[in-house]
């Protein structure tokens, strides 16, 4: 698939999506946001409670989608070596190797990342950013599509070290998944007994539908007033008076992006405000910095969200203003 219209995007969504929900139940809209950001060329933080099938949901995305997997388990006595790999003396041929690590992977899982101290935590930094690692002074490339899935438990804090916002902000979007209903953990038991659907998963899409798909996102049509609109809710996001630190540029850039992918995912060839809208808590929730006093009065970042989208204009897009 050289290109891929919005349509092709959608069907190819269904497919992956329709996959992983043989393993993961009961998580339609968490799934099609951690597609979106797959699509975008983003980085997913999954932030939850163990045991809601996290490790699991970036197992199952990987074996959608044909891609190579690797698992980095995060701890505190994990070096930067042991994620982006170190030279290696090879005796026979009297020379030093490069032994690439588990980043050198398509799809990254980095479980309790805030269990990782900050240096190591730092060696994902220009892998997520620039799709490159350097050792030794040798810069190598990642292969395309690069995707990490990070995970950290909010509730447990002893033995580990916060994310920097520097670091958080390289991830696209930011999810919880949730327990499950009543219904769905039952059904989860029951799909459960004999054997893990884990291991029957096969892909449904390809590498280069994949790549096609990423390049066919960026050409989603969005119309200047929805620019502005997204332009408009991070500086109010700025301007907004429990906040200490908004949005950034790169918070503007993320939410195009994924309003586009969104927009795609649902089949259409052109953004919608509702699309911009669904995607500001998953895109901003965190790169909100609260003041002291607002967190004291429980405020939160998806308060302050909520805040922001009802107070800021929404522009009318009428079917003349948009494209197909």
């Amino acid at each position: 698939m050289s290109t891929a219209r919005s349509s092709q995007i959608s069907a190819l969504a269904k497919r992956i999506i329709g996959n992983v929900e043989k393993v993961i139940i009961g998580k339609r809209q968490e799934l099609v946001l951690a597609l979106v950001s797959f699509f975008c060329e983003g980085h997913v933080l999954l932030e939850d409670v163990p045991g809601v099938a996290k490790t699991m949901l970036a197992r199952a995305l990987a074996k959608s989608v044909g891609c190579s997997f690797k698992r980095v388990q995060c701890t505190p006595d994990l070096l930067p070596t042991d994620i982006t790999g170190a030279s290696i003396f090879n005796q026979k041929t009297v020379e030093f190797e490069f032994r690439p690590g588990p980043i050198f992977s398509q799809i990254v899982l980095a479980d309790e990342i805030n269990r990782a101290t900050p240096r190591s935590q730092a060696a994902l930094l220009e892998a997520m950013a620039e799709r490159q690692v350097t050792v030794d002074g040798t810069t190598h490339r990642l292969a395309a599509p690069f995707f990490v899935i990070a995970t950290q438990n909010p509730v447990d804090h002893e033995g580990t070290f916060p994310l920097p916002e520097a670091q958080l902000d390289r991830f696209l979007i930011r999810l919880s998944l949730g327990y499950p209903s009543q219904e769905e953990e039952v059904k989860m038991l029951d799909r459960l007994q004999r054997s893990h659907p884990i291991d029957e998963l096969t892909a449904v899409v390809t590498v280069d539908e994949m790549l096609a798909c990423q390049q066919a996102v960026r050409e989603v049509y969005i119309d200047d007033k929805l620019r502005n609109y997204v332009v408009e809710l991070i500086r109010a996001s700025r301007e907004h008076d429990d906040v200490l630190l908004g949005g950034s540029p790169r918070a503007s850039m993320a939410l195009l992006r994924t309003a586009q992918a969104l927009s795609a995912v649902r089949g259409h060839n052109f953004v919608l405000p509702d699309d911009i809208k669904r995607m500001a808590a998953a895109v901003l929730g965190h790169r909100l910095i609260l003041r002291p006093e607002s967190r004291l009065r429980k405020v939160t970042p998806a308060t302050v969200v909520d805040e922001i989208l009802e107070d800021v204009p929404v522009p009318m897009i009428t079917s003349e203003t948009s494209r197909s």
